[in-house]
């Protein structure tokens, strides 16, 4: 895997997501924690499940978040 162009010292060890909806009902918390991406990218990544809290419906929910310029040769 090649070596980030960059990384962010103050960036914490995991991310705490917390998806609402418009009237504020919590639909899922997700904990993304830090990862170096297969292109050498940097940042954060989750996957979880969230849940309708009127339906039940539930749907899949996934956070790429990455650091800008941390690609290598960019």
């Amino acid at each position: 895997m090649p070596e980030p162009a960059k990384r962010d010292p103050k960036a914490p060890k995991f991310l705490e997501v917390i998806i609402k909806d418009s009237d504020g009902k919590v639909w899922a918390t997700l904990y993304a924690p830090a990862k170096d991406f297969s292109t050498g990218s940097v940042g954060y990544f989750a996957s979880e499940k969230a849940v309708n809290p009127e339906s039940a419906e539930r749907y899949q929910c996934s956070l790429s978040f990455t650091l800008i310029g941390s690609k290598p040769g960019t």
